[in-house]
């Protein structure tokens, strides 16, 4: 449905076209969070045997399916995806050499983590440089298996232009046995349809559901391989849950997802995640159904904008590597500076259109909640 937002100009109806960054809620996230404080009155401290019995294994069991992932099970759930992929790290021998292989376009939290932690004399930081798109998977496959990694990190799709990883599926799957390597999936998740029966096993995939499920902030998760045997540093009571009662004198470890748990955390987050899932399998809304619709409506845009010859919004400025068979749900318009991309912002605003930038880049959203015969004429005047 078209986004319902009050527009700032009643000759322009609102076109949400940040959903890329903040997903409009479903009506059901609403009764989600009743519900959510209806069982904490109700059950009070024993409404952890409700969340941690049956809230978070559905909540599993629904990402393991959209994921084709192996072991639900192994699915650790926190607030952010940033605690998570920290929490991985915290498991490396302080005292030893930390290499760790990503590239230069990972989204700011993992960035500045990794520059702070590049200050550390044993950690060793290495940034392929992912443009050209076209030979990036050559390049930093090349280089994962000639620079004896102990960690590896690269996103599904760039959140700055919403380019896909070309091959990086096969590049996990073909990983050295030493290197860890984690998937940033947070802009692939209920996109991009994405199959990891082949790499569940293997690697740890990040993502969480306040893009493009709809349902908030508050609720990440990551997938954790077989057979793990790290032992975090960072790590909280919930991940010794199952020994609470008979605490050992030595720091154990679960092999399932409370290897990565951390501790106390709001769990509403949770209930408007599992709501949203359970909502589309009612309806038959599948990853695959939202991925072509948003294709759809990405083509209708496309074919709007070669008409409007818009001295920005052009081909030759929007950032793309294959738009055909495999681009994440937004388009990146690189403006040049970051004045013309904020004047731009402006100007569509004035219009109706909502969008978001990063400096000089400025991009532009598709969801299922745009009309199906939305032609996106509103964004070029």
């Amino acid at each position: 449905m078209q986004a319902s937002s009050a527009a700032p100009d009643a000759a322009y109806p609102t076109l949400h076209m940040a959903c890329h960054s903040h997903h409009f809620w479903p009506d059901v996230t609403r009764e989600a969070m009743l519900q959510y404080w209806h069982d904490a009155a109700q059950h009070a401290d024993s409404k952890w045997e409700l969340i941690f019995g049956e809230k978070i294994p559905d909540w599993q069991r629904a990402v393991a399916g959209a994921l084709n992932l192996p072991a639900p099970e192994r699915i650790a759930i926190a607030p952010n995806t940033h605690e998570l992929v920290y929490r991985l790290i915290s498991a490396f021998d302080p005292t030893k050499p930390l290499r760790i292989l990503t590239t230069d376009g990972e989204f700011y939290s993992f960035a500045r983590q990794l520059q702070r932690l590049e200050e550390e004399p044993n950690i060793e930081i290495t940034r392929v440089h992912r443009e050209p798109f076209d030979t990036l998977a050559s390049r930093f496959e090349e280089e994962l298996h000639r620079g004896d990694y102990h960690l590896a990190y690269a996103s599904q799709v760039f959140f700055g232009s919403g380019v896909v990883f070309p091959k990086l599926l096969e590049i996990a799957a073909n990983k050295p046995e030493r290197t860890e390597f984690v998937i940033d999936g947070y802009h692939g998740f209920f996109a991009l349809p994405t199959d990891l029966a082949g790499v569940g096993d293997k690697i740890f995939y990040t993502a969480g559901s306040y893009k493009y499920l709809g349902a908030g902030e508050g609720l990440c998760f990551m997938s954790i391989p077989a057979n793990c045997p790290l032992r975090p540093r960072n790590t909280g009571w919930f991940a010794e849950l199952a020994e609470l009662e008979n605490r050992a004198d030595r720091v154990g470890y679960a092999d399932n997802w409370l290897r990565f748990a951390g501790a106390t955390m709001d769990y509403s987050a949770l209930y408007r995640g599992l709501a949203v899932m359970q909502q589309f399998a009612r309806e038959g809304v599948t990853v695959d159904k939202i991925h072509q619709y948003v294709k759809n409506a990405q083509q209708r845009f496309l074919d709007t904008m070669d008409r409007a010859e818009h001295p920005l919004l052009n081909r030759d400025n929007l950032i793309h590597h294959d738009l055909h068979s495999g681009h994440g749900h937004f388009f990146t318009f690189d403006c040049t500076t970051a004045e013309r991309s904020g004047q731009l912002q402006e100007e569509l605003q004035q219009r109706g259109v909502l969008c978001d930038r990063r400096q000089r880049l400025l991009r532009l959203g598709f969801a299922i909640y745009h009309a199906e015969n939305e032609d996106y004429r509103q964004v070029f005047g």
